[in-house]
């Protein structure tokens, strides 16, 4: 008996052996990159002057260019404790979870069973004979059987071979998106910085013109109570400057603070536990490597998000085209059954192999719409990897004209900050000899404060674009940073564990008492 299911057995798996081959057949389109829509150069580059070298930003701290140990301490942060990015690192671990679901249904599933029945057989049509004899009535009996079955849905045609490429698009594309989540909660707190330093040296300006415009007041005060020719209009004119610019600063430091705030919650602190020192905006823009336009499919992490979706799409077209064809299972039982709580015994074995196979003959044209929206999808994703392209060449050309004229815009506005600033001293000079009117004076000094608050406004556009510009570029970012599909598969662990958050931050300028 042994031998005789032993031969069975053998040609059960020698039929497994010949699906098995049949397996090699995968259904559905094999991927190719769709071309994408690149220029040979950027429109606006000329005139740009490229740093050396100009091969390509290094990757890592691309905000190092600024020479800023508090932007660089503040960034650093956020890959810790912003809490989009924390959102987006627990998708990318759900993204790499789904592939293990999908190669669960490579294997065989096996389950374990122990039944145990208790009955009892009473006397039946026996029970006078029984009574006779002085027998019992009726007998109890214990039955357990213990056994394992296996079923197993053959991959013939690749089914779940293209869902597991489909989930492992899926799974570079969402650690494309955390990349791309950390490159943008980064530009959006150098942007926030920027802005608060922009505000740091307006505050500064503004109370170093309220100082003028008080001396200015004395003066217009002297001469009336003099009796020159000056009216109590003038006087009170005087006074309002002083309050004007006065109330201008303290706007400027509610929206210096509102910055700070911004800043507290990209690092993922509540604004209470952040205190950022003042720091006028002074320098200049770093000199920022600008790759060409083919770089920017392997340096932008959403252009490499929207390119592994186009995989997935295409893998999923696999999967819905499989359904054409038939299912194809094996399924298996081996138990003892006996009176004993472990019958494991030759005699009390029983075992059984088989195969089915399931064929869709009709079900109102299911099939073949579920394969036309895979190629739908698909082709969406497709239209939107190439607008992403687009979108990216436009957001570089835009960063590019616009630093080169702000360039030179800044250089304008400093010569007119310049002959502003002497038109105020001759007039004041002219005002104190009784040359001229104090309107005179009032006007100059106005457009004097309208030309630096332009200056500033300048510089800090600056800033913000060059930090636009190397978010377009893709920051320190490429290809090489996503997993491979093969890492994936093996499920390495490719995420930093992150650190619980700290106390307070206070951030101080470079001092020997500075926190950092």
């Amino acid at each position: 008996m042994r031998r005789g299911a032993l031969r069975r057995a053998g040609a059960g798996f020698s039929a497994l052996a010949v699906v098995s081959v049949l397996a090699g057949c995968t259904v559905g389109p094999d991927y190719v990159p769709a071309a994408a829509p690149v220029a040979k150069n950027f429109k606006e580059l000329k005139g740009w002057k490229v740093a050396t070298p100009s091969d390509a930003l290094k990757r890592g701290d691309w905000w190092a260019f600024y020479r800023d140990h508090n932007l660089d301490f503040l960034i650093k942060q956020v890959e810790i404790s912003n809490q989009n990015v924390a959102a987006q690192a627990a998708a990318y671990e759900q993204a790499r979870a789904m592939i293990r679901e999908a190669q669960a249904a490579l294997f065989p599933v096996l389950n374990g069973t122990y039944n145990a029945t208790r009955s009892y057989n009473g006397p039946g049509a026996g029970a006078a004979g029984a009574l006779a004899t002085g027998a019992r009535l009726g007998q109890y009996s214990s039955t357990f059987v213990p056994g394992l079955s296996a079923t197993w849905d053959l991959d013939v045609w690749g089914k779940v071979r293209r869902q597991i490429e489909s989930n492992a698009a899926a799974a570079q594309a969402s650690k494309a998106d955390l990349d791309n989540a950390k490159l943008s909660a980064q530009a959006m707190l150098a942007t926030a910085y920027f802005n608060l330093r922009a505000a740091d040296s307006l505050h500064d300006l503004l109370e170093r013109t309220v100082v003028q415009y008080k001396k200015t007041l004395d003066i217009v005060q002297n001469q009336f109570k003099a009796g020159y020719s000056v009216t109590a209009g003038d006087v009170a004119t005087a006074e309002a400057q002083v309050f004007v610019t006065q109330a201008q600063a303290l706007n400027v430091a509610a929206q210096r603070a509102q910055y700070e705030h911004a800043i507290a919650m990209l690092i993922g602190r509540p604004p209470a536990e952040l205190t950022i020192a003042p720091h006028l905006l002074t320098g200049s823009i770093p000199r920022i490597p600008v790759t060409m336009p083919s770089a920017l499919l392997e340096r932008r992490p959403d252009i490499a998000a929207a390119e592994r979706t186009m995989q997935e799409e295409n893998a999923l077209i696999g999967v819905a085209v499989a359904a054409y064809f038939p299912d194809i299972s094996l399924s298996g039982l081996f138990q003892w059954t006996g009176t004993h709580p472990l019958p494991f015994n030759v005699a009390n074995e029983v075992w059984s192999l088989g195969a089915a196979g399931t064929q869709v003959l009709f079900n109102g044209g299911l099939t073949s719409a579920q394969v036309d929206a895979a190629r739908a999808a698909y082709w969406q994703a497709v239209a939107t990897y190439r607008q992403t392209v687009l979108a990216a060449l436009q957001g570089v050309e835009d960063q590019l004209v616009a630093i080169r004229l702000l360039t030179q815009a800044l250089v304008v506005q400093q010569k007119a900050v310049k002959d502003a600033q002497t038109a105020v001293d001759v007039y004041l000079n002219q005002f104190q000899a009784g040359t001229v009117a104090f309107t005179t004076v009032v006007t100059a000094e106005i457009t004097l404060l309208a030309d630096q608050e332009a200056e500033l406004t300048i510089r800090q556009d600056l800033f913000l674009d060059s930090v636009t510009l190397i978010e377009n570029l893709g920051g320190g970012w490429d290809t090489t940073l996503l997993p491979t599909q093969k890492e994936l598969e093996k499920d390495i662990s490719l995420l930093p564990q992150l650190p619980p958050n700290g106390a307070g931050l206070r951030l101080e300028p470079p001092a020997p008492s500075s926190n950092h």
